[in-house]
């Protein structure tokens, strides 16, 4: 039990780090940024085949992060002049297009097969649960560092002015800036947690595939950032925590209902968080971690 929640919990560590990088975009610019998933498989990707190069993790997960920030600048300068709905398409497409690149450039991904073998890290730990555990430890340490200087970010002129894109763009335009350069940035450092969560998923689960980076993973931490309230660094940890206690919550549902097949489950425990996410959106819009004094 003790390794089921410890896995768990590595899991919940790597999706926080995807729904600050989502936060950043939508909650603190207003980037409707239905893609996210795709700067994940770009960094996942970078460091498995790193890995097997036999590079060392910090210098793969560094690659990763920097990949997944370029990944994202050509995608800014081409869309982010485009409306926002526009652009929530545009950012989809290009998340579907990675997928189908991981799957057809068989020579370096290995196609539908993917990539297994990846050595796992903290390897010098030992390996079980005690390796687990060192894990799940290094990413609440880099979890923490990533909401420090978020909100250092947040409280600077670089945090005041994206926060003000996002509330009224035209009048950051009047006061002689130009939006599209701060977006570009913002979209490159959401990208680059992002590609480091998926730096981190490769070498927990030991195995990367295109699979596993389907447009659901991206609703999903929206999810989460709705949940626990937009525009705040606490909700997207809040929030992340909601989901998965929702997601792992609804296993158990079969001792209840054992009449569900396994199969007909997945579908119900969407239909739980899809539930839940109507229910904070009626009752609670501004999220868990919003503010209080108003509805």
């Amino acid at each position: 039990m003790e390794a089921y929640f410890v896995a768990i919990a590595i899991i919940v560590a790597i999706y926080t780090l995807l729904a600050l990088g989502l936060n950043l975009q939508y909650g603190l610019t207003g980037l409707i940024n239905f893609g996210h998933v795709g700067f994940m498989c770009v960094g996942a990707y970078t460091a498995a085949l790193l890995a097997e190069q036999g590079w060392p993790a910090p210098l793969s997960f560094l690659a990763a992060a920097i990949l997944a920030a370029l990944a994202a600048y050509p995608l800014g300068l081409v869309s982010l002049k485009l409306r926002d709905d526009y652009f929530a398409i545009v950012s989809l497409g290009f998340s579907e297009v990675v997928r189908i690149v991981v799957t057809s450039e068989r020579w370096l991904t290995n196609g539908v097969q993917g990539i297994p073998g990846i050595p796992k890290l903290m390897g010098f730990t030992g390996s079980g649960l005690v390796q687990a555990s060192a894990v799940l430890l290094l990413l609440i340490a880099v979890n923490i560092v990533v909401i420090l200087v978020m909100r250092r970010i947040v409280h600077s002129p670089f945090g005041r002015i994206i926060e003000a894109i996002r509330d009224n763009e035209d009048a950051v335009k009047a006061l002689g800036k130009e939006p599209v350069g701060f977006k570009v940035r913002v979209l490159m450092l959401g990208a680059a947690l992002a590609g480091i969560a998926g730096a981190f998923y490769a070498h927990y689960i030991g195995y990367v595939a295109p699979d596993q980076f389907i447009p659901l993973i991206t609703f999903q931490i929206w999810m989460a950032i709705i949940m626990g309230g937009v525009g705040r660094v606490s909700g997207a940890l809040v929030g992340t925590v909601i989901l998965m206690a929702f997601l792992e919550g609804s296993r158990f549902l079969r001792d209840v209902v054992p009449f569900i097949s396994e199969v007909e489950m997945a579908s119900v425990r969407l239909g739980v968080v899809g539930l839940a996410l109507i229910l904070f959106t009626l009752y609670r819009p501004q999220g868990l971690m919003g503010d209080f004094t108003r509805r």
